[in-house]
Order: structure tokens, then C-alpha cells, then sequence
């Protein structure tokens, strides 16, 4: 996984172009320098060119050699000691680190340079500086590399951000259409005609809690969360309408621990959950529909008796689609649904907002 998110941002041609960039100035400098010093005085042109493709080659591979550790070592520290968290602590194990690479990286290919061709000057005095130039090119490195990747990463993060907010825009587009579903309108309003004419007060009743559930709806339909109490208090006026329709016929039974009731789910998840059971399965005096809402650990279980329409079309999964891309903008855990003999079941993941690290 960290193999792949370094190629991801440092793509190996960018990391040629970089390196190469870099190893060519230095090499300049150094050249230049010791020429203009006395230290080591070129010949003429070519013997410059043979210098600098000598050194230029060389340096390269140590360049890869010390590039890829920096690289990871920044992924790494990203994770564990965040610039925003540790960083003291931080600036300690990175100039630690880049400074020893760099002396290793540099002994080995100034010994490997002087097998292929012994240096004229003193091999103790080359590996001094050697190593000195390796360490300060390292550190500049180190300050490049750190500089693109977090460029790269805020790029991606701006990218994906907007990415979500135009699939949460869809996703509150689908739930508010779902929610607003011209088949539950008429069959309330059928309800509610009928109760009128027998019983105004349950009449009444009905209204107040039609009201309640789209008052909801438009209410959280801008919220990522919500907590279990506020869903759950949605759900008995959803499930109250139901009941109006289907009578004894439809059962609910909820049993969920206090200590749960402040944690959170996304809005209307349950919702859509119900409307599923009750879509799917047949719902008659002679074959009740029992849903079950209670608690495994710190997930919500919702499960009901397996009994499906034998008319009814191929399900085209909308909904669980809808559920999962809702969970996946938010938690790393996803919900679970679990087909058995005689029994459907639901796990949807309860998110603690303080101890997890929320995607939105």
C-alpha cells in the first residue's frame, strides 16, 4: 500500500526529471568550484564534459539510492508523527536520518568510484566531502520531496473533496425523491381519507406525524450525521403510518441500550432499511412481518422474517447502493447484509465522532 501511494505521487519519470534537474546543478557547482579553488583544475572542455558525466552518472544512482528512503520516510512520519502533532520530534528523526543516509549513500559510491578509477586527490579528504555535499544536497532533497508531496496530496484532497460534494449533492437529490415517493403520498393520503370519515382523532394523528417524518427529512437532508435517538424517533412515526396501512399485520421490536442512542448513522439509513422489509416481503394477517431493530456491539441490527413476494420484480439494489455510498463518504466501515433461510438482517455500522476519524 505504501509502494503504491509513492509511485501514485512520484511518479518514476517526474522522480527521473527531478533527480537529474538536481545532480546537474550540484555537479556544476562542485565542478566549477574546485576549479576556480585549485582543488581539482580541469584540463580543457572535454575533460570537464568526462567530469561531469562521470559525476553526473554516479550521482544518479546515489540520488535513487537516497530518494526512495526520503520518500518513504515521509509517508511513514506522515502517519506516525504528523508536522502538526510532533514536531519537534519530527525535525529530530528527519535531519537525523537525512544526514546518515546521506554520509552511507556517499562513502559507498565514492569507494565504488575510486574501484572503478582511483582518485588523484587524498581518498580520506574526498570522502569528507563527499559526504559533506551528499548531506547538504540531501537536506535540499528532503525539503523538495516534502514540498510535493504535500502539493500532490492537496491537490488530490481538494479533488476528492469536490468529487464527494457533488455525489452527496446526488445522494440528497435521491434521498429527498425516495423520501417524497409518490406511491407512499397516495397510499397516506388514501389512509388518511379513510380515517377521516372513521376516527378524526386518529385522523389528526396521522397528520401530525406525516408532518413530522417530511419536517425530518427536510430537515437532515443537508446533514452527513444524525444520532441514533433522532433516527429512531423518525422511524416510530414512519412505522406509525405504516401501521395505519398494514394493522396488526406489521410488527415492530426494538430493544437498544441508552449508552447507544448518542451515536450516529446517516440520516434516513433505517428508513430505507424499513421500506425495503416491507417492499420486499408479504405483509398479511396470515404472514405477519416481524422487523427487529437492536444491537451487536456497536452495530445496529435490523432483521425481519424472510417471506418475498412471489410476483415481485428483480430488486435493483438501489437502496443498499444508496446506504453504502452514504456510510463509505463518512466511516470506514461499511454495512453488511446477510441473507439467511428464513431471515434478512442489516448491519449498519453506529459511528462514535469522537474516536474516529471521519471522512467528510
Amino acid at each position: 500500500m505504501l509502494n503504491q501511494s509513492i509511485h501514485q505521487f512520484f511518479p518514476f519519470k517526474k522522480l527521473l526529471k527531478l533527480l537529474l534537474s538536481l545532480v546537474i546543478l550540484v555537479q556544476l557547482i562542485v565542478i566549477t568550484y574546485n576549479h576556480l579553488s585549485g582543488y581539482y583544475t580541469l584540463s580543457g572542455i572535454p575533460h570537464f564534459f568526462i567530469r561531469l558525466s562521470r559525476g553526473t552518472l554516479l550521482s544518479l544512482i546515489g540520488a535513487f539510492l537516497i530518494a526512495y528512503p526520503d520518500l518513504y520516510l515521509i509517508r511513514y512520519l506522515n502517519k506516525r508523527a504528523a508536522w502538526n502533532k510532533k514536531l519537534i520530534q519530527r525535525i529530530i528523526i528527519q535531519f537525523s536520518f537525512t544526514v546518515l543516509l546521506a554520509f552511507i549513500i556517499a562513502i559507498l559510491i565514492t569507494l565504488f568510484a575510486n574501484w572503478i578509477s582511483a582518485y588523484t586527490e587524498d581518498l580520506d579528504s574526498v570522502l569528507i566531502s563527499n559526504a559533506l555535499i551528499y548531506a547538504v544536497v540531501n537536506i535540499i532533497l528532503m525539503i523538495l520531496l516534502e514540498a510535493w508531496l504535500f502539493f500532490m496530496e492537496n491537490a488530490q484532497s481538494k479533488e476528492k473533496a469536490q468529487n464527494l460534494e457533488k455525489e452527496l449533492s446526488q445522494i440528497k437529490y435521491e434521498v429527498l425523491k425516495n423520501q417524497i415517493n409518490p406511491h407512499f403520498m397516495f397510499n397516506s393520503l388514501n389512509v388518511l381519507s379513510g380515517l377521516i370519515e372513521k376516527d378524526t382523532g386518529k385522523a389528526q394523528q396521522f397528520v401530525d406525524e406525516f408532518a413530522t417524518i417530511y419536517r425530518y427529512v427536510l430537515e437532515t437532508i443537508e446533514k452527513p450525521i444524525v444520532s441514533l435517538n433522532e433516527e429512531l424517533g423518525f422511524v416510530r412515526s414512519y412505522f406509525f403510518l405504516q401501521r395505519m396501512r398494514y394493522g396488526e399485520s406489521l410488527i415492530l421490536n426494538t430493544n437498544i441500550p441508552a449508552e447507544l442512542l448518542s451515536l450516529y448513522l446517516p440520516p434516513l439509513s433505517l428508513q430505507v432499511v424499513l421500506e425495503n422489509a416491507i417492499k420486499h416481503n408479504i405483509v398479511n394477517q396470515q404472514q405477519p412481518l416481524t422487523i427487529e431493530i437492536y444491537n451487536d456491539n456497536s452495530w445496529l441490527m435490523v432483521r425481519n422474517n424472510l417471506q418475498k413476494k412471489i410476483s415481485q420484480k428483480s430488486s435493483t439494489g438501489l437502496g443498499q447502493k444508496n446506504i453504502m455510498k452514504r456510510y463509505a463518504m463518512m466511516s470506514k466501515e461499511i454495512p453488511k447484509f446477510i441473507v439467511e433461510t428464513n431471515h434478512y438482517s442489516v448491519k449498519l455500522p453506529l459511528i462514535d465522532i469522537e474516536n474516529e476519524d471521519l471522512n467528510y
